[in-house]
């Protein structure tokens, strides 16, 4: 029995000690990583000689609602980009005071068919000025599908 159990004992400590990792071995491994990394390749931006394009506004699509201005110091005129449309008014609100922020002279106006608050951040008195509004807006924000998806509002 003592037999047994002494070569228990020397056989897990065997086993334990073989299990050791050495730092060599770590060593090699991030040295051989490192050598195989390739380098940063510093690109150089390549200037675009093309004019940006402009949209053709006759085939820009334009929603035409009743609305009334609920937030907002200042009437829209006939022509506004809206970003955003809420059910709640808090909501529409809160972009609103964010787009405020930015330098936009947002409000928050509600569609009085569906009580659908709509945030306009700008508005215009033609449609070409509101096209190219709406353009810089998108450029503006790239990475927000949200301000992607922005349409123009006709005010009846």
């Amino acid at each position: 029995m003592k037999r047994t159990v002494y070569l228990l004992i020397a056989g897990t400590v065997l086993s334990l000690s073989a299990c050791k990792s050495s730092q060599n071995a770590y060593k090699e491994a991030y040295e051989k990583a490192v050598a195989d990394e390739p380098k940063a390749v510093i690109e150089e931006p390549v200037a675009q000689n093309e004019a940006p394009k402009a949209e053709d506004v006759t085939n820009i699509s334009v929603r035409e609602e009743k609305v009334s201005v609920v937030s907002g110091e200042q009437e829209i005129k006939a022509f506004g980009i809206v970003c955003g449309s809420f059910s709640l008014k808090a909501n529409a609100d809160a972009l609103r005071e964010r787009l405020v922020g930015d330098g936009y002279q947002a409000v928050v106006v509600v569609n009085e068919a569906g009580k659908t608050y709509r945030v306009v951040c700008a508005s215009y008195d033609t449609k070409e000025e509101a096209v190219a509004e709406r353009t810089k807006f998108k450029a503006r924000y790239p990475d927000n599908q949200d301000f992607q998806s922005a349409w123009i509002l006709y005010r009846k």
